[in-house]
């Protein structure tokens, strides 16, 4: 008989995981409180990238860290109140950027990210929305001096992990984005990347692919997750659902659902906000940018320019707090002509962030039946597609496309 799987969650992981366990013949249906793309997943840059395989915590982190203790940086803000009721995470963070740790961190990430751009692309054709995206990178820029040395070794360590990138002059990268103001000293143009032109539409496209196959798509806010017989029992506000089994991809909400469960998660979550704005009137760019030493992101979408924020680490429900988003904006401005906001609203996001920078891909302990998958921090959507597959391939007892034991649960949850 065809087993039957209840995916909580329609994130980009979330949807991901749907279609590879839909792919693979089990009956699925996908629950979440919005509709599909419409949290942690409709916030980010739109950037599929390749080069995404150095943790946040990596051993660079120790000289930067007198600068972040300040409270002032774009690129990390904290609450201390949510800091000192973390001490765990906060100290595992810190603990994961010792050199010997970096290495098998970067090679777990790669596996992940290498095979996400071909899977990507073969969804979007299936979905049929393969007009948004946009193959032509993106730029990493540095200002000073200083940064030709950054981007040197930056360069070097990509090319050593097979990353293909090109640096560039000024002249070089004023031919490429003519619209951008000449104050950058180096850049390099990430060439096995891409972007997408609205990342919500992305998600939302794929979970109607996943419905158009005969998946079934529920919105319900989930309340309780329980163990039912020789399968689990999904309980929401207005209904309750039975499955042979389980997969919590709520992202920065898994930690709840599965903490009555007796299994405690040491989930924290990178806050991130983003505006959009117009440009100028003839002013245009090619592809998203990345002003390291200004700790912002500039993306072409659908809806004009969105400048994404740095870090910041609070409670997941905390009020708002616009001041580095606020403080990014004259630096972008620098970089290039933004006019007015194309809206009113400034957007939050919380992504899932595990103390090794590694998301949770496997068999929940102890608890056979119930599938992980979260806690795949700010580059979710690249590492989403891989997820899934990884994620589908060890319910059906298949190989996986790669070692899943880096992402094994096990690892926190004992």
């Amino acid at each position: 008989m065809t087993r039957s799987v209840i995916v909580l969650g329609a994130g980009m992981v979330g949807v991901s995981c749907a279609l590879a366990l839909q792919k693979r013949g089990l009956k699925v249906t996908l629950v979440d409180r919005r509709e599909p793309g419409r949290e942690t997943s409709y916030g980010n840059a739109g950037v599929i990238s390749r080069s995404s395989i150095m943790p946040l915590n990596n051993p660079g982190l120790w000289k930067n860290l007198p600068k972040y203790l300040g409270n002032r940086h774009a690129a990390v803000r904290y609450r201390l109140g949510h800091l000192l009721a973390n001490p765990g995470w906060i100290l595992g963070f810190l603990s994961e950027a010792k050199p010997d740790r970096l290495a098998p961190r970067v090679a777990a990430l790669e596996s992940l990210i290498a095979p996400s751009l071909p899977l990507h692309k073969r969804l979007m054709t299936e979905a049929g929305i393969a007009w948004r995206l946009r193959d032509t990178g993106f730029l990493e820029l540095w200002r000073s001096e200083e940064g030709r040395a950054a981007a040197e070794a930056r360069r070097t360590f990509l090319e050593d992990h097979g990353v293909r990138v090109e640096a560039l002059d000024r002249q070089a990268l004023s031919a490429l984005e003519p619209s951008l103001n000449p104050i950058f000293s180096a850049a390099l143009l990430h060439k096995d990347s891409a972007s997408v032109d609205w990342p919500g539409a992305v998600v939302e496209a794929y979970a109607a692919l996943f419905a158009a196959r005969g998946g079934t798509v529920l919105r319900h806010e989930v309340t309780g997750l329980s163990k039912q017989g020789e399968g689990w029992r999904v309980t929401t506000k207005s209904a309750q659902y039975d499955a042979d089994l389980a997969v919590v991809a709520l992202g920065p909400w898994s930690a709840d659902l599965l903490r009555p469960l007796g299994l405690k998660v040491p989930l924290n979550v990178e806050r991130g906000y983003h505006r959009h704005y117009q440009p100028a009137q003839g002013r245009f760019l090619n592809r998203p940018i990345y002003d390291v030493e200004a700790s912002y992101m500039l993306a072409p979408m659908e809806r004009g320019l969105r400048l994404t924020s740095g870090v910041e680490l609070a409670h997941r429900d905390a009020p708002d707090d616009h001041a580095q988003i606020e403080q990014v904006l004259p630096r972008a401005r620098e970089a290039f002509p933004l006019t007015e906001p194309a809206e009113d609203t400034t957007w939050r996001g919380s992504r899932p962030t595990l103390p090794d920078s590694l998301p949770m891909i496997g068999e929940a302990p102890r608890n056979p039946g119930l599938w992980l998958a979260f806690g795949n921090q700010h580059i979710g959507f690249s590492t989403g597609p891989v997820t899934g597959e990884i994620l589908a391939a060890l319910v059906c007892g298949e190989p996986a496309p790669a070692d899943p034991a880096p992402f094994a649960p096990g690892r926190y949850l004992s």
